[in-house]
């Protein structure tokens, strides 16, 4: 009979066992067979020391500050002392008389109050840096510290909103410029690591691995997504590679609560050097523009519109004047190429053009009705965003109908003075949009020029087209908003 032993000692006396019978199965095999076995086990965490010590000296803190002005003793005629015992005392503080000359009254005086803390890395020995740019906006005073504790006071280059990269610069020279690597060569779940000034402590390493590439979270920037750890301060700094080289600028956090939650987001390199080059050179970044309002081809427009598969940019509207409008573009044409670059998704267009040279003469290849057609386009300049507003005549009353009713519309005719305005033959205005309208986008004060590929210049032509419209499937309608012509898809209820 098997004597009973305490937990531990039978723990080890299997233990002991499993060796034993590891040892007497190990040896029917042959030993290179089970080494060849243990071979992917010999993988090591990296170390990343040596990459700290190699870029870490390029990188640096920043941190901005904001003239505020001083109230204390403002209107008063007496100093801070003075002011305190009234103030200990309960004592109402005495103004200063309206007679009194202006010039003669104290000013309030500006203090300089801490803003913010980021950090960047240097781009260049003679004093060039990186950052970002909502670390540096608004910000009267930039001051840079380096790793040997010098801190000097730096001047803002340029920053570009759009893309989040700014650039500053010190008075300095033979500083440790960081190497730049090439994003094209990242993979997915390559080790990289971070340094920055989380919560303004400076120089923190922190890492982790690309989780993934060319995320969809800006219009002109395809982000690179990673697992380390980035927190505020960390913005503006580098995003380095097993190389040692910078391959992004770490810009973003997702996060419910405010800290972070393993996704973060940096900037890639190769275009913040881009656009980085056009601040250094002119303190701005020029993009191009063609004037169109775009959306994703999904699967269901691809089948509608007669296209092989889901690709491309729609065009959902048109803008009167623009580059696109003087090229022949019309809404509801698939832009599949720019300048021959296919357009496999809507967000591709706007930074191939944007990254082209306003005044440059492209060809857009567009899919309209069934055929490819190529258009000459002359690339404009893009402009500070603007709102527009424009006057309406609403002596008319609302007219509506049950047709107009059944996709939440109610239109009235267009009045003279509006058609002489908006420059239209014809066409019907929305006084009110709700269910399939207001979901496929529709609102007040918008101008229906055609229901369903039939031109409507009156009311009764939209009645009537309306009623042929088949109601099994979406009712494309074309409308006018401003300058710009664009294109909606009603779904009507069932």
């Amino acid at each position: 009979m098997m004597p009973i032993v305490p937990w531990k000692k039978s723990l080890n006396a299997w233990v002991l066992l499993a060796a034993v019978g590891s040892a007497s199965a190990l040896s029917l095999f042959p030993t290179h067979a089970a080494q060849a076995q243990s071979a992917p086990m010999q993988r090591t965490l990296p170390d990343f020391t040596d990459l700290v010590d190699q870029v870490g000296p390029s990188v640096v803190n920043i941190r901005t500050l904001e003239k505020v002005s001083s109230r204390a003793g403002a209107g008063t005629g007496m100093d801070e002392d003075m002011l305190e015992f009234f103030r200990r005392f309960g004592l109402p503080v005495p103004q200063v008389p309206r007679q009194t000359p202006k010039q003669q009254r104290p000013q309030p005086e500006e203090e300089a109050q801490p803003r913010g803390v980021g950090s960047g890395f240097i781009l260049t020995p003679d004093g060039f840096i990186m950052t970002n740019a909502h670390v540096v906006e608004d910000a009267d005073e930039v001051l840079v510290t380096l790793t040997d504790k010098r801190e000097f006071k730096a001047r803002i280059v340029g920053s570009d909103k759009r893309t989040d990269v700014a650039v500053v610069k010190i008075e300095a020279s033979g500083l440790p410029a960081v190497k730049l690597g090439d994003v094209a060569r990242l993979r997915v779940g390559e080790w990289v690591m971070a340094i920055g000034s989380p919560f303004g402590l400076e120089n923190t390493v922190t890492a982790g691995i690309v989780s993934a590439k060319q995320r969809e979270t800006g219009d002109y920037l395809p982000f690179i997504q990673t697992d380390v750890a980035i927190n505020p301060g960390n913005s503006g700094g580098p995003l380095i590679n097993m190389r040692g080289e910078v391959i992004g600028i770490n810009s973003q956090i997702y996060s419910r609560s405010g800290g972070f939650m393993g996704i973060s987001f940096a900037i890639p390199i190769d275009e913040a050097i881009r656009v980085s080059d056009q601040l250094r050179v002119s303190g701005r970044v020029s993009r191009g523009r063609i004037g169109v309002q775009i959306d994703q081809v999904t699967k269901e427009v691809a089948d509608s519109v007669g296209l092989s598969k889901a690709q491309g940019a729609l065009v959902r509207g048109v803008e009167s004047g623009s580059p696109a409008d003087k090229a022949g573009v019309e809404p509801g044409d698939v832009i599949l190429r720019f300048d021959g670059k296919p357009i496999e998704k809507s967000a591709d267009l706007p930074r191939l053009v944007g990254n082209t040279k306003p005044g440059s003469r492209s060809t857009l290849t567009v899919f309209r009705r069934g055929a490819n057609r190529d258009l000459a386009i002359t690339v404009a300049e893009i402009e500070p965003d603007s709102v527009a507003a424009r006057k309406s005549d609403r002596d008319d009353k609302p007219r509506s109908s049950s047709a107009a009713q059944s996709l939440g519309l109610v239109v009235t005719e267009l009045t003279a003075a509006q058609k002489k305005e908006l420059k239209l033959k014809g066409g019907v205005r929305v006084d009110a949009a709700t269910e399939a309208a207001a979901r496929a986008g529709l609102r007040e004060g918008d101008v229906i020029l055609s229901v369903a590929n039939v031109e409507t210049l009156s009311v009764k032509d939209f009645e009537q087209a309306l009623a042929k419209a088949d109601r099994s499937k979406v009712i494309s309608v074309l409308f006018r908003r401003g300058d710009w012509t664009q294109l909606a898809t009603l779904r009507p209820a069932r």
